[in-house]
């Protein structure tokens, strides 16, 4: 019977490139935070969820899949980038083998939420096996640009695909698990319909202390202020998932605690994080400010990048770096988070004073619509880049020798 097993499992692993072939040439379907929210309350069908995932999460897995192969031979060579590839071959196969099983049946209803658990639970660690996963490439092979910004534009669209993938499972078995969330009774699957910004900032920002009084024995405090064009003295709420925009702000967080304290660590008074919160008609923006002493303008960018940023993971008991440091992916991911739903994350700095960063998120939640990668020819094309010689000049390290220029008499 084991045989018979692993002979079926090596026909159905022949069959992966097929079926990635196949689902690729699909785009995926991307929903508005509406679509979510009446789907999850309204017209909340089981049979229908399933019928369309079994659909949908090939589309979105085998999308992505095929940028994973146009990634340097080197780097996809990496133990922890075959890892991956391997947690994804393996999920899509569990997925694919629903995709002739009856609906109307509600114990392939009940294997399915089964299914998309355990496809949840193996992806867990996907961010910090790709990232150990660049550490290993960075450390065996030189770097050049071209390839460093190849990387970054898939590591955007990987996680951003992640995301997507996750928020689809998450609303199906929190929907259709049979259970309701003690905590939060009226959320639908992982939204929360009235979703109360300040209290997330408060949450976000009271973990952060903790772990901060820890390292450091102490943090800055917090100053909220909240804004409505709408509502006047009322506290803001939107349709949005407040896990993600808990771990938007618990980053931002982390970051602006660090900085205030190691630009005042001669201080006996921090000065405050202040949080501005303002609803629009079409925007609701967060800035998180902070006087840490702010980071050089030609700093900014490299905060966002993969490739300057990964860092080895601290290690347990490992007392030589700060609790609030971690891979380095924090800010990436957290703009990823805010994009996911056509909004941005955006860092304004001032060196020698401090940082604001803002998160814009869409008011509506009509116009809150993912963000998907879609594999196609312009994305081939962002695989293919060249170095070329740059059009602006390149201005020199050196102080210009002006003696060298005699006027002419």
């Amino acid at each position: 019977m084991k045989f018979v097993r692993f002979i079926m499992k090596n026909a159905a692993l022949a069959s992966v490139p097929k079926h990635i072939e196949h689902f690729s040439k699909f785009s995926p379907s991307p929903l508005s935070m509406k679509q979510f929210l009446d789907f999850g309350s309204i017209n909340a069908c089981e049979k229908t969820s399933f019928v369309f995932l079994r659909q949908e999460l090939p589309v979105r897995l085998s999308n992505i899949m095929k940028e994973i192969n146009l990634l340097p031979d080197k780097l996809l060579t990496t133990p922890s980038v075959q890892m991956v590839q391997s947690w994804y071959i393996q999920s899509l196969m569990e997925i694919l083998e629903f995709l002739d099983k009856n609906p109307d049946d509600h114990k392939i209803l009940g294997e399915f939420v089964d299914a998309l658990v355990t496809i949840r639970n193996r992806h867990n660690d996907v961010v910090p096996t790709m990232a150990q996963g660049i550490i290993e490439y960075k450390e065996a092979f030189p770097q050049d640009p071209v390839t460093n910004q190849n990387i970054q534009y898939f590591l955007d669209r990987f996680y951003m695909s992640r995301i997507s993938i996750r928020m689809l499972i998450n609303q199906h078995t929190l929907i259709f698990d049979g259970t309701a969330n003690p905590v939060h009774p009226n959320t639908i699957g992982s939204i929360d319909p009235h979703c109360q910004v300040g209290d997330v900032v408060q949450d976000a920002f009271h973990s952060a202390k903790m772990l901060c009084d820890q390292y450091y024995l102490r943090s800055p405090d917090l100053i909220l202020q909240e804004m409505s064009s709408k509502k006047k003295n009322h506290s803001i709420s939107i349709v949005y998932v407040p896990s993600h925009l808990y771990h938007m702000l618990f980053e931002l967080f982390k970051n602006a605690m660090r900085a205030t304290i190691e630009t005042h660590e001669s201080s006996n008074n921090l000065p405050p994080i202040r949080v501005m919160v303002s609803l629009g008609g079409e925007d609701m923006s967060i800035k998180v400010s902070d006087k840490g002493g702010g980071v050089p303008f030609r700093r900014i960018e490299n905060l966002f990048s993969y490739m300057y940023s990964t860092a080895p993971a601290p290690q347990i008991g490992d007392h030589t770096r700060p609790p609030l440091a971690g891979f380095g992916y924090g800010l990436p991911i957290s703009r990823l988070y805010a994009k996911y739903f056509q909004g941005d994350l955006q860092l304004y700095s001032m060196e020698g004073h401090g940082t604001d960063a803002v998160i814009y998120l869409k008011a509506l939640s009509t116009d809150s619509i993912e963000r998907l990668p879609v594999y196609n020819k312009t994305a081939l094309k962002n695989y293919k880049v060249s170095q070329e010689a740059d059009d602006w000049c390149i201005p020199s390290k050196e102080p210009l020798d002006l003696s060298n220029y005699k006027v002419a008499k």
